[in-house]
């Protein structure tokens, strides 16, 4: 089938390394050195053009990539293995909750996570979810948190209401097609793939729905000391980064290639495409701070948060705002846009998906999974090359 093939290919999450590759010594003594954090995912699009297309540089930056994994990420941030990245609002919450010391500095992209339910069932609505069961691809990953999120603001308590059963991202469709569960929980390419292939109707949608859809699912983040001690540094870093979010929107066709082409994660041009295309990288000061607010009320609503957290607090303890890194600062902003660069109407993700399907028939036919973090990634065009399905509950962020 097209979605379990897709999905098995796409791989936007390689566990390539145990940790964090490079020595954890602080750089707070370099002020024009930065560590930038990265796993090796689709959406970190914005820190490999940053890289590439040299805009550390541009602000006066020597740019050093850390390559890490989810094990490990929070943990090496606050530890100062590496000092700076964009990653998940609602994947820090409660670390920073519990002490974590980082800080959120601007908005990346627009959320893409979603709950969908099978078009098989008579679910159309968030309370049809009640004593229902979801699929998901961890407990605790991105996707059952912001379904967490959903439930606990509609009154449905997801620890009781709720039957959560866990399957391989790859996989969750195919959960839907047996029956052994009634909706999902899900990131993109996957809600997009599951729709595209007449399997779920959405029911919660982060990009679509309010007040979701203002919302930033990934933000700067650096290490909280680091940026006390390098204020100045800490704001031309996440210039750069702002700047390698717009052209990642003005060019997401170029982007997608330049990951693949350097290696930054294993998949192919047109796969990344797809997945990348359905991000929205318009990056923001205020709606960011806003974001994190948000964010904190409803995960104190759904009981992930403590409930003597007074979430205001933390929002203000979690949001730090920089000299120079300012909405109007971003109406300044410009970007080459690249010939070709661009997703045109007619490369919607079923067409791509389509595409895949006969390229990949051959070259992706086994269903095997890692069972180890640091196993080297697959080459795609090896037709002997295992799938990765283990690897893209990665992307579920």
């Amino acid at each position: 089938m097209i979605q379990g093939k897709l999905i098995a290919a796409v791989a936007l999450g390689v566990l390539l390394m145990a940790g964090c590759r490079k020595n954890p010594a602080s750089s707070a003594a370099h002020s024009n050195r930065v560590r930038v954090g990265y796993i090796g995912l689709t959406c970190e699009a914005p820190i490999y053009a940053a890289y590439e297309r040299g805009f550390f540089k541009e602000e006066g930056l020597e740019p050093e990539l850390v390559k890490c994994n989810w094990a490990t990420y929070k943990d090496a941030l606050a530890l100062g293995s590496y000092d700076i990245t964009h990653h998940l609002v609602m994947y820090f919450l409660k670390p920073i909750e519990q002490g974590l010391d980082v800080r959120f500095l601007a908005g990346i992209h627009r959320g893409c996570l979603r709950v969908q339910a099978g078009v098989k069932t008579n679910i159309h609505t968030i309370q049809d979810l009640k004593g229902k069961r979801i699929g998901v691809p961890g407990m605790g990953t991105p996707p059952f948190v912001f379904a967490n999120r959903v439930f606990g603001t509609h009154g449905i308590d997801a620890g009781k209401d709720i039957t959560w059963k866990v399957f391989p991202a790859g996989e969750l469709g195919l959960a839907i097609d047996k029956g052994e569960v009634d909706a999902v929980a899900d990131a993109e390419p996957i809600g997009s793939l599951l729709i595209a292939e007449g399997k779920v109707r959405n029911i919660a949608d982060q990009i679509m729905d309010a007040p979701y859809k203002d919302e930033y699912c990934c933000e700067v983040i650096a290490n909280g000391k680091w940026v006390d001690a390098n204020p100045d540094t800490a704001a031309r870093a996440t210039r750069a980064l702002l700047k390698g979010a717009k052209w990642v929107e003005t060019n997401p066709k170029a982007a997608a290639l330049m990951a693949v082409e350097k290696k930054y994660l294993a998949s192919t041009p047109e796969l990344n495409t797809a997945a990348l295309a359905r991000l929205r990288y318009v990056p923001s000061v205020h709606l960011a701070e806003e974001s994190v607010h948000a964010a904190a009320r409803e995960m104190k609503v759904a009981k992930m948060l403590s409930p003597e957290t007074d979430t205001e607090a933390l929002a203000k303890r979690a949001f730090m705002h920089l000299d120079g890194v300012t909405d109007e600062w971003i109406k300044t902003l410009e970007v080459e846009k690249i010939a070709g660069g661009q997703v045109s109407p007619d490369e919607d993700i079923r067409l791509i998906a389509a595409l895949v399907e006969k390229d990949t028939e051959d070259s992706c036919c086994r269903r095997k999974m890692f069972d180890q973090p640091d196993q080297d990634a697959p080459n795609l065009a090896d037709p002997d090359a295992p799938c990765v399905q283990k690897n893209i509950i990665a992307a579920q962020k």
